[in-house]
């Protein structure tokens, strides 16, 4: 498998620089990152809709039940023409998830603190952490499209150096490999 991934070091240099170009893109215009990110969604939830409806088709041919593909597949195609047509209101869909999730760990976090205080030291570090958990939602709540572009800078950066790391690996898999095309079979030097 090692020698497979290496003679295909290309790849990842490829993957490496797509997530490059993504992550300077992101970090340099979040709201085109954040209309890629979009756009790419509504697109995935079409093709997963047609497939599902494809799959129900031929599950009722051979006699299975079809009903629930039907449904997801019909689900999947609205939510996939309405974030291509709507696409604002799927990145504020999104950013309102995210705040949600955002103080519902947080107050968590607060609670989990407060009952482990007696058995464990540092509970503050978890009580802190929750509440900078709730400020964040509730500051996406407070101002959403603030939210995505600091969303889509995130993301930008988490791609950016994901992609530098994907490259660098890919160098180093295209040195190995040539050291070891030159091996002899076993993979050990000859001797003199």
């Amino acid at each position: 498998m090692a020698m497979s991934l290496a003679q295909n070091w290309w790849a990842l240099a490829l993957r490496g620089a797509a997530a490059i170009l993504f992550g300077l893109v992101a970090l340099f215009w979040p709201p085109g990152a954040i209309a890629a990110l979009v756009a790419v969604f509504g697109a995935y939830a079409l093709v997963d809709g047609i497939f599902n409806l494809v799959g129900a088709v031929r599950a009722g041919r051979a006699g299975q039940r079809w009903g629930a593909l039907v449904f997801e597949g019909g689900v999947s195609i609205l939510v996939g023409f309405i974030t291509l047509f709507w696409p604002r209101l799927t990145a504020l869909a999104l950013v309102l998830w995210v705040a949600a999730w955002s103080l519902v760990t947080g107050v968590a976090e607060i609670v989990a603190a407060i009952r482990l205080r007696k058995q464990i030291e540092g509970e503050w570090l978890l009580v802190l952490s929750g509440i900078l958990s709730v400020a964040f939602g509730i500051l996406l709540f407070i101002s959403p499209l603030v939210g995505a572009i600091a969303i889509a800078i995130w993301i930008g950066a988490y791609s950016l150096v994901f992609g530098a790391l994907l490259v660098g690996l890919s160098l180093r898999l295209r040195s190995w490999a040539s050291t070891q095309s030159h091996l002899p079979a076993g993979g050990v030097p000859r001797t003199a």
